[in-house]
């Protein structure tokens, strides 16, 4: 028992190296809309949810200010998400949002201590501790004044990242992002990680305690982790189809790069993934919603290969400027995992003081 809180601690510990790809919390998504349509809004999202999607749609924000929550519960409840985000106007063209998340797995037992020094059991000396990821973002954007329908904004990330009292770890990184509007048509871009966010690592040796030496496993040596920049760019486009009905329809395609990926399109130089989103609405109160990505490359027993796509569903409600939206998804696309229950709420006071 001792030798096993060890082995499902270094494997997370490992990612403390000198790595390609970090923080994968938050690639998961917020806000149950946005994952209903399988994240295809960085052209749309023009809200709260914003700060994190595209901080180019928080210049939409003009007379007041927005809340946002979401809980979300993983792998049968063991890992909680948890998101919550505020947005204000700060003058005639410009807008601010700020948004915190936490993704981890709390009371994960530490027996590493079980056994005293003179050989005996004793379950009192049994601690709990949590692996978790914080994030911190800050946006600032901005209305364009000589360029009717233009937008731009940019993101500050702060990140903190604790193994229990083992490890931890600080980073700090940047989002861009650019919105423009014709008409009905919108599109958008979003560069995470421009500068490449780092985090470093802080390991406490110390903290494994005598049993670590009677292990054959290696503490990690290096203790820089690095994201690499992904590009997002989003189309969509609005149509009224008659008084009561609408329809939202929106693509987005995820370009990332170190190292070809099984994905739709895959490369040495950059991978290509594309996700859409569907959005039908009934007098701007009811949103039926759908999307499908998150396209990935497997293979068979006997080498052939195929394409998996991952489905998403939701469905969301609007009045006097409370939103409640719910979304049916898979975190990740990952492979023999159940789909989760997502419920997120957005309150307007603009359109809240309106009524």
């Amino acid at each position: 028992m001792k030798k096993t809180i060890l082995f499902l601690i270094l494997p997370i510990l490992a990612f403390a190296q000198g790595r390609k790809y970090s923080n994968a919390f938050l690639e998961i998504g917020v806000d149950a809309r946005a994952m209903a349509m399988s994240n295809a809004v960085i052209a749309s999202s023009n809200d709260v949810n914003s700060t994190y999607w595209n901080p180019a749609g928080l210049a939409q924000i003009r007379n007041s200010w927005q809340l946002a929550s979401m809980h979300a519960e993983y792998f049968a409840s063991i890992a909680q998400y948890d998101y919550a985000a505020f947005a204000l106007p700060i003058d005639e063209y410009s807008s601010g949002g700020v948004a915190f998340m936490r993704f981890g797995v709390d009371d994960i037992l530490n027996t590493t201590d079980l056994i005293d020094q003179d050989g005996n059991v004793d379950y009192d000396r049994i601690e709990r501790f949590s692996a978790a990821d914080y994030a911190l973002i800050g946006s600032y954007a901005r209305r364009s004044k000589n360029i009717e329908g233009l937008s731009y904004g940019g993101s500050f990330k702060i990140i903190y990242r604790q193994i229990g009292k083992f490890a931890n770890s600080i980073g700090f990184g940047f989002d861009a992002g650019i919105q423009y509007q014709k008409g009905n048509w919108l599109l958008g871009a979003t560069l995470r990680d421009v500068t490449t966010t780092f985090n470093a690592w802080t390991i406490r040796e110390e903290e494994f305690g005598p049993i670590f030496d009677l292990t054959p496993n290696d503490l990690p040596t290096e203790n820089l982790e690095l994201t690499i920049p992904r590009l997002l760019i989003g189309a969509g486009r609005t149509f009224q189809l008659n008084k009561k009905y609408s329809l939202h329809a929106e693509m987005m395609a995820d370009f990332s790069f170190g190292g070809e990926q099984n994905v739709l399109v895959g490369s040495e130089i950059v991978n290509i993934n594309p996700n859409l989103g569907l959005e039908v609405g009934y007098r701007n109160f009811v949103f039926l919603r759908a999307g499908a990505g998150n396209v990935s490359k497997l293979q068979n027993f006997d080498g052939s290969e195929y394409f998996s796509l991952q489905p998403n569903l939701g469905l969301g409600f609007a009045y006097k400027g409370i939103h409640i939206d719910y979304a049916l998804t898979n975190i990740g696309s990952a492979s023999g995992t159940l789909y989760s229950n997502i419920f997120s709420l957005r309150f307007n006071f603009e359109t809240f003081k309106r009524s």
